[in-house]
């Protein structure tokens, strides 16, 4: 099942969920044990999350962190936390600290008519301008807030939900990702004019006024801008989405912005690897992440298999489809320093610390190159996540080495993952009652895997 997460539940309903059941664990091979520092496969206790099961399926699309909150967006109705329930609609804050407290934050959102068919979340993306946490930035596809009319795009209050009027607020498409850079707030989605500006798929927006500040306009050939990844050093902005060229050069699947000047611009980082098509997606290349030192950047990919490429049969060595890469992130044309294949299986979220690259999406296995569908010769079962080893792509295994260190139940897949000082948030959904991590139930849409 790898179309994109939108029309997930869809895909999943006609295809019958083959096959959705773990196999028996087989012996993997290359695997290794994971070193001190990495975060724990047992799931912090009474994090918030969503109920085990629902109609229809419920999602957390962004987690974030501002200050000591932690903030969680998508296509929800309610958020539970021991015995209790909040009445919570599409946005949920809580303490980044144990015990996680809910708070009384509850902005009232109302979706647009498509906003929670098959899956679709009615907010994609939450952003912080800096360390001010007063206001959020939020976008996706929602016409109100708190009684005010908006249009898939919002600057509002944390502490009373409410519109800020000051910032524009009408975009006429969706908007997938927000993310602010050096005093930006930088959009991205399949509109092509917001706020008045006829600037399609991805925009730098003013925080104080929500209009075009001039400081991108790369005249992007795609229909859709998906996701983005801010460097620790605040410079450089990795993008993903349906995009074949970028501020007037190839670049397919994804490209790296320099933000850190007067303008923003594209980069020379690129890939051949980018350019091998994988079917039935138009993009495949879904989510990445930065290493600690912003020298490596891992992608994690979607895509099924290559056109003309067997569905039952071993993979063809490099292939991007349904696989964890990482490469350089030097700026220029480079090839992957490793790939691991999932055997078929999409990929949705990464992210990393200086001990582990975290994968997570809908997959099975991991290690497994050499089936597609199944748990080929040498392949591990991994569901729901995987953590590798970063130098070289091996799995981390339990400790008999049957399996991975780390599970979680599949669900349509994790959809986002951060690292914090905490440990490893993970964002998901409760699809087919989804509900356990590290196999602990209670954590449907919300993990937390800490450190110590």
């Amino acid at each position: 099942m790898c179309l994109v997460r939108r029309f997930a539940i869809a895909v999943a309903s006609a295809a019958g969920l083959l096959a959705l059941n773990v196999q028996p664990a087989l012996a993997g091979t290359g695997g290794q044990p994971p070193p001190s520092g990495v975060v724990s496969a047992t799931p912090a206790s009474n994090t918030p999350h969503l109920a085990a099961s629902s109609s229809p399926t419920e999602q957390i699309r962004q987690i974030v962190q501002c200050g000591g909150t932690m903030y969680a967006v998508g296509s929800f109705s309610s958020i539970k936390q021991g015995s209790t329930s909040y009445s919570r609609t599409d946005l949920v804050s809580f303490s980044a600290s144990s015990p996680y407290t809910v708070t009384s934050w509850a902005p009232v959102v109302v979706g647009s008519t498509n906003a929670n068919e098959s899956g679709a979340a009615a907010i994609n993306s939450i952003a912080f301008n800096g360390a001010n946490c007063a206001d959020a930035y939020i976008g996706g596809n929602f016409t109100r807030i708190n009684g005010t009319s908006v249009t898939n795009i919002a600057e509002i209050s944390t502490s009373t939900g409410n519109v800020v009027s000051g910032f524009a607020h009408s975009a006429n498409g969706t908007v997938d990702t927000l993310a602010a850079a050096g005093g930006h707030l930088l959009a991205g989605g399949t509109f092509t004019s917001i706020n008045g500006a006829s600037i399609p798929r991805m925009i730098s927006l003013s925080p104080a006024t929500g209009l075009s500040d001039g400081f991108l306009n790369l005249s992007i050939a795609g229909s859709q801008v998906y996701n983005q990844q801010l460097s620790h050093g605040g410079t450089l902005d990795l993008v993903e989405g349906a995009v074949s060229s970028a501020g007037g050069v190839p670049r397919h699947q994804m490209f790296m912005l320099n933000v850190g000047g007067s303008k923003a611009s594209v980069t020379g980082w690129t890939s051949p690897t980018l350019n091998i098509a994988c079917t039935p997606q138009s993009f495949w290349a879904h989510a990445a992440a930065w290493s600690p030192d912003d020298s490596t950047v891992y992608v994690a990919t979607t895509g099924f298999h290559e056109p003309g490429t067997s569905t039952t049969g071993p993979r063809p060595a490099g292939s991007p489809c349904d696989t964890a890469m990482a490469f350089p992130a030097t700026q220029a044309s480079v090839s992957p320093r490793w790939l691991n294949q999932t055997g078929c299986d999409s990929l949705y979220a990464a992210a990393a610390d200086s001990q582990a690259a975290y994968f997570g999406g809908h997959e099975r296995w991991s290690m497994n190159p050499n089936a597609c569908d199944t748990l080929g010769a040498g392949g591990y079962n991994a569901p729901g996540i995987e953590g590798l080893n970063p130098a070289n792509g091996a799995l981390y295994v339990n400790s008999p080495g049957s399996a991975g260190f780390y599970s979680r139940a599949r669900g349509l897949g994790a959809d986002d993952m951060l690292v914090t000082s905490a440990g490893l948030w993970i964002a998901s959904d409760n699809f087919d009652g989804s509900d356990t991590c590290g196999g602990v139930s209670g954590h449907a849409g919300i993990c937390l895997l800490p450190y110590g």
